[in-house]
């Protein structure tokens, strides 16, 4: 048999030629970018390396390119980075390695010949070396030993003598604030204490050694909130790949597992509820960096830029004041105690530092990180991972600010489940709640700086600048005591009352004695429930004065008559008004000072009432803070949960998703008892029980006018 093994096997010279022409058409088939397009692509990656899908697509239309293309490009253009860096630094390293190498076997050289200066002998042998070498660690480690022993010794001494001639020991000291006969800390010395009764009490020692434990812990803290910066300063500058874009809201995530390995950290909670929130957020507000950055290292200034957020706040140790003219190095422990929404949603208390870092003129960066500090009461539930954010100055006197909040939180179990789906999702107390309210006060305080800030108010009531600026200082102290009052300390329970609708109402019972607020015995009294109604039309509801007759019962139908109506922003929703109104029974010289705002992580109506001489002097520009006030609101928010389709109109959350509902909140506050009345059981159960009548009838009356009665 014979095998034909001709033409290859068998493939005909034809054939060949085909398979050729079909490699070089494969071949010929590779497209290279033009040089414009080259230049196009290297001028987006200077200024940004790592587009979004978004930015592919437009770049993809401007260069007519695909898409793939250009995500490819990139790409092999960050690959083509990294390999010409990693080169760089290869060859500086080699450098580097060489020239230590010839210094090595210069220094081997040159012990060869080393001799002994007192004799002029030879050096040590190696042995001998090795023996003189192992008595110096013995010495060091017993000098070690000695001087450990003679410090807790004379730290013994120091807490016998504070605490005979103090009564204070050196523990207890280092909890309390330092005061006005301290600076940073440093201890001074009591005017009571006789020296001369015990010669071995120095007081320069005293000093010198409270000193000492305060500059090694004045390091840590330092140490702690530089390295918190600068993990802050990557978090705010860089999305992709360690933030992913949410493909539900566009808001960006954490990757947890690409920040663990960048920063991996033990959970600071060993709770199977223990969870991690994590978010980012930025704008432009309407405020200069600088006075921002002022405002943020105030702590009275702090709590006036977020009166829905922060109900206390204050420095307990500054560290450092930081660079006249621009805060840089500014560094300060802070207490901070957060509230939102409802007595329902429990308080989050922080411990933190607060460093101020000037990144260039013009930027800045405000990095806050929590810090185990001695104090009473039960353990906080929240741990400040590195947050903050970051201000650039433009144009104008306005800012950019990117805000990064990340926390690690354990309270689920003290959340009611009205607000659980909210508060245990992401961002209810996340950087968009920050940055709305942000935004929202920067605009307000805006407009009252603007000559035409009288063009805003209309009524013509309010004349002069001063009457103007009298009644928005006193408006916002109404929105700052009603969120306050919303944390219910010293909530007393009643069960007999506690079956009133979803959340049932909560009563605290305070004796007052805050200047600003009446004084005397107050009640306040407050309660949550669910609406299927989005939370524009609650918030609409609630906004119109006119409105008023329909929910409040104290009214007697009568109608109301708006005097003066002031706008607090471009959003018409952002306002404060006075109206009259008779009231049962009949006071026909009280009016009501009424402020409504609303932005994307929620809204509020509050309001109080003010007798008419009170008004006068406020309008009149007086000052606003002598003026007793209690307020008395609404706080409306999304559900958190998914849109069930209930209501049409239903617009976005604070969760940023289609809200399923909306939760309300009413709170009111009710004096009492006078400042001479003296607190009694009676007292306290009849005043309980009428606002709790009060509340109830309010919320009856409330569902009713939103068509909502059937809700149990």
């Amino acid at each position: 048999m014979e095998l034909s093994m001709g033409n290859n096997g068998g493939a005909s010279g034809d054939e060949h030629e085909a398979a050729s022409n079909s490699r070089n058409k494969g071949k010929n088939a590779y497209h290279r970018h033009s040089n414009q397009q080259i230049q196009q692509l290297e001028k987006f990656f200077k200024e940004c390396p790592h587009p979004d899908e978004n930015q592919r697509r437009q770049l993809s239309r401007e260069l007519g390119l695909e898409a793939k293309q250009i995500k490819f490009w990139f790409q092999n253009k960050r690959t083509q980075k990294k390999a010409q860096s990693e080169r760089a630094d290869n060859s500086v390293l080699r450098l580097e390695n060489e020239r230590i190498q010839c210094e090595n076997l210069a220094i081997i050289e040159a012990l060869k010949n080393v001799i002994c200066p007192a004799c002029g002998g030879p050096p040590f042998g190696e042995e001998e070396r090795q023996r003189s070498l192992q008595k110096l660690k013995q010495e060091n480690a017993r000098l070690k030993e000695e001087a450990s022993l003679d410090y807790l010794n004379e730290h013994e001494k120091v807490s016998t003598l504070l605490t005979k001639y103090i009564g204070k020991s050196i523990s207890q000291i280092d909890s309390l604030t330092p005061g006005a006969g301290s600076s940073h800390g440093v201890l001074t010395t009591n005017p009571g204490i006789d020296l001369e009764r015990n010669p071995g009490l120095d007081n320069s020692q005293l000093v010198y050694k409270r000193r000492g434990i305060l500059d090694m812990e004045k390091a840590l803290m330092a140490e702690t909130a530089a390295s918190a910066a600068d993990e802050l300063v990557r978090l705010l500058r860089v999305n992709e790949p360690l933030w992913i874009k949410s493909p539900s809201d566009g808001r960006y995530i954490l990757d947890r597992v690409g920040y663990e390995k960048l920063y991996p950290r033990d959970s600071h909670f060993k709770s199977s509820n223990a969870r991690v929130e994590s978010s980012k957020d930025s704008a432009m507000v309407i405020m200069p960096g600088m006075d921002l950055v002022d405002m943020f290292l105030d702590p009275n200034k702090w709590m006036d830029l977020f009166p829905t957020i922060v109900t206390k706040a204050r420095t307990i140790l500054l560290l450092e004041a930081g660079t006249v003219g621009n805060r840089n190095g500014s560094l300060q422990m802070m207490y901070e105690q957060m509230h939102i929404l409802s007595p329902l949603v429990p308080p989050r208390e922080f411990y933190f530092l607060r460093l101020c870092q000037q990144l260039e003129p013009g930027e800045w960066v405000i990095a806050d990180i929590s810090y185990d500090f001695m104090r009473d009461g039960s353990p906080s539930r929240t741990w400040r991972l590195p947050s903050g954010c970051m201000i650039q100055d433009k144009p104008n006197g306005c800012s950019k600010v990117t805000w990064v909040e990340h926390v690690e939180v354990d309270d689920r179990t003290q959340t009611h489940r009205l607000y659980r789906d909210l508060i245990c999702g992401r961002s209810a107390y996340g950087a968009e709640r920050w940055i709305a309210s942000l935004r929202r006060i920067c605009e307000r305080l805006a407009l009252y700086k603007e000559e035409t800030a009288a063009a805003r108010e209309f009524g013509g009531v309010i004349t002069s600048p001063e009457g103007r600026k009298s009644i928005v200082s006193l408006a916002h102290r109404m929105v700052k005591i009603f969120f306050a009052s919303l944390g219910m300390s010293g909530k007393l329970d009643f069960p007999q009352l506690s079956e009133v609708h979803n959340s049932g109402v909560r009563v605290a019972i305070r004796k007052n004695t805050e200047q600003g607020q009446p004084i005397g015995m107050v009640v306040s009294a407050a309660t949550s429930l669910w609406l299927p109604l989005s939370p524009q039309n609650v918030f609409n509801f609630f906004k119109d004065e006119k409105s008023r007759i329909q929910w409040d019962i104290l009214s007697n139908s009568n109608p109301v008559h708006v005097i003066s109506h002031i706008s607090n922003g471009t959003n018409p929703g952002n306002c404060i008004s006075i109206t009259h109104q008779p009231f049962i029974p009949t006071e026909n010289n009280m009016l009501i000072l009424q402020e409504s705002c609303t932005d994307s992580s929620g809204s509020m109506v509050v309001y109080a009432p003010l007798d008419i001489p009170a008004m006068n002097m406020v309008i009149g520009g007086a000052d606003s803070s002598i003026i007793p006030i209690l307020p008395s609101g609404f706080v409306i928010s999304g559900d958190g949960r998914p849109d069930t389709g209930g209501d049409s109109s239903t617009s976005t959350s604070s969760t940023g998703a289609d809200s399923g509902g909306s939760l309300l909140t009413v709170a009111f506050q009710i004096l009492v008892a006078g400042p001479n009345a003296t607190s009694s059981t009676e007292l306290n159960m009849e005043s309980v029980a009428t606002v709790n009548t009060l509340i109830s009838t309010t919320v009856l009356k409330i569902k009713a006018a939103l068509n909502c009665s059937n809700l149990g």
